[in-house]
């Protein structure tokens, strides 16, 4: 969308026809030359939702993150479209509590994902990945996101959540429908079927789990949901059953998501294909570089708690205010030619949160998991190809791919 000669405080980020293809990387590029600090005042779509602030730029988006009492996470959720997502529901998560809550709901989940625990689990993942690419075996062509990523994803987290392995398609579905409710293809009934459908079969089928955990208790992360104390209290259903919302999504989406454009951009880019063939410990970064460019979550958002100023702007109490990663991480004044795919680069990026109380509790494991996705893939199908066009996810939140149709050259 060309905003040349027009004044960029005028121009809107919530039109649909500006994401079809994915983050509006043109206009965000705009904004952060000449309105780094953006209002925008109302949503075409959804018509009773308040305008909000984008912050553009990595420092910006620094700022705000690691400002928690200013820039609350707690007040008014942590998506930009309040009624994709009953606030009673985010706040029940822990990305969408302030401290001190959220620091001492958090630290029950941090044992489970350290690097040391993390490591250990790097055989049985592989496993994983290799399974499902075995299934490819006599296949010529396949399609990346459902037939490959997908299906690891789905068994990874599900092996740390306790999920039994017949029920990672449907977790996968209720997830994706959820996630991506702006979506037709991934939810014909939008955000309303979201809420009155998907939302309350999550609860159903969690409630079930967290039976099944109380009586006989395991040592994966349900359990540790179930009989976690904070505050000397046991969490209480809802919050048990949010946790367990947060993590399955987490890893339903981060991975997959990442992993699947970073393979496109390699695709795309033979120079850079050929480098990692060659040198396969480059693939570490290959996968620094795909979380940079790709972050599987377009944006989080805040809540200013007082006035404030960012930028220039005066910001009002109660005032939305949206990170935009997909932004950030193509800052020009950090990263040199930066929509630019270079396995090269050594740069710090924010696909993970820009720090502060928020940073991604799963880094370790995304990146493991992302690590064996492009050893495995590469190493088996080296001359791995696009065989079709790549459709992303019509969505102001998930940076993803739905299909990415490939041909497999053994």
């Amino acid at each position: 969308m060309a905003t040349v000669g027009r004044d960029l405080k005028s121009v809107e980020v919530t039109p649909r026809e500006l994401w079809l293809e994915g983050p509006p990387h043109a206009l965000f590029k705009e904004l952060r030359k000449g309105c780094p600090v953006h209002w925008t005042e109302s949503f075409e779509e959804l018509p009773h939702e308040a305008g909000f602030w984008s912050v553009t730029t990595a420092d910006d988006v620094h700022t705000v993150s690691r400002d928690w009492q200013t820039y609350s996470s707690e007040v008014g959720g942590v998506v930009v479209a309040a009624a994709g997502f009953p606030i009673e529901l985010a706040r029940a998560m822990f990305i969408g509590m302030d401290p001190p809550k959220h620091d001492r709901l958090k630290a029950l989940f941090q044992a489970g994902f350290t690097p040391k625990r993390i490591a250990a689990h790097q055989d049985a993942i592989r496993t994983i990945v290799v399974n499902v690419l075995d299934r490819l075996e006599a296949h010529e062509t396949c399609e990346l996101v459902n037939d490959v990523a997908q299906p690891a994803v789905s068994r990874v987290i599900g092996s740390f959540m306790g999920i039994p392995p017949e029920d990672d398609e449907v977790w996968a579905n209720l997830m994706n429908k959820t996630l991506g409710a702006a979506d037709p293809d991934l939810n014909p009934d939008g955000f309303e079927g979201a809420v009155e459908k998907d939302v309350p079969e999550i609860f159903e089928r969690c409630r079930k789990l967290i039976a099944q955990r109380r009586e006989h208790p395991t040592d994966d992360l349900t359990s540790v949901l179930v009989h976690a104390e904070v505050e000397g209290s046991k969490l209480e259903e809802h919050e048990i059953v949010m946790g367990f919302f947060l993590l399955v999504a987490a890893g339903n989406d981060s991975t997959k998501a990442t992993y699947c454009s970073g393979m496109r951009a390699l695709m795309e880019d033979e120079e850079q294909k050929d480098m990692l063939l060659k040198d396969p410990s480059l693939i570490p970064d290959a996968v620094e570089e795909s979380l940079r460019m790709f972050p599987a979550f377009a944006h989080f958002r805040r809540t200013a708690t007082q006035d404030a100023e960012l930028h220039g702007q005066k910001i009002r109490a109660g005032d939305k205010v949206v990170m935009w990663y997909a932004s950030s991480n193509r800052d020009e004044a950090r990263f040199e030619d930066p929509d630019r795919f270079d396995i090269r680069r050594k740069a710090e990026h924010q696909a993970f949160g820009a720090g502060g109380r928020h940073f991604c509790l799963g880094t370790a494991l995304a990146r493991l998991e992302l690590r064996i996705l492009f050893e495995e893939t590469l190493a088996r199908y080296p001359k791995i190809e696009l065989a079709g066009t790549p459709v992303p996810v019509e969505s102001m939140f998930l940076n993803q791919l739905k299909a990415l149709p490939v041909r497999l050259v053994a």
